[in-house]
């Protein structure tokens, strides 16, 4: 169910099209956190705003939402469109980008560059701020740059 915290850990998933979104404009949507993987810089129920935005604006540190891959770890169907539609997020914090070194714990993705110890070239990693409770790149290895909605602008007060 979308929304709710699904597979290894409570994994912080957004659903904006069903619970999450409140507003969408052109460029903004406001998302509601559900599940502990991003405390204590957030916590479940908190609302946030994010801004549409590409590959190139990511930066390590970040908060984005990202699309929540199938279960089997696949990434099927076209990439999201904004705005956001019928589709599983995940909100996480940007751990490397394409080039660098790969964290300590997340896969190499499949293919023949699978010794590389480098975040390949169009991908990141995520992770959440809870290790202990985050479904993130450890688990679902570096995220396709074409599944990322948006960048955290701002966490919105109650």
């Amino acid at each position: 169910m979308p929304g709710t915290a699904v597979g290894v850990g409570a994994a912080v998933c957004v659903a904006l099209s069903m619970l999450g979104v409140y507003r969408v404009r052109r460029r903004l949507a406001v998302v509601k956190v559900a599940g502990p993987s991003m405390t204590p810089a957030l916590s479940s129920g908190d609302r946030v705003l994010i801004r549409k935005a590409g590959p190139n604006q990511l930066r390590p540190g970040l908060v984005v939402v990202v699309e929540r891959p199938e279960p089997d770890g696949s990434w099927t169907g076209t990439a999201p469109g904004w705005p956001p539609g019928r589709r599983d997020w995940l909100i996480k914090r940007v751990a490397a980008l394409p080039g660098d070194p790969r964290p300590d714990d997340v896969p190499a993705p499949p293919g023949p560059d699978q010794g590389d110890a480098l975040v390949p070239p169009g991908m990141f990693a995520v992770l959440g701020d809870n290790a202990a409770n985050s479904y993130d790149s450890r688990i679902i290895g570096c995220v396709p740059a074409d599944r990322l909605l948006g960048i955290m602008v701002r966490p919105l007060a109650g």
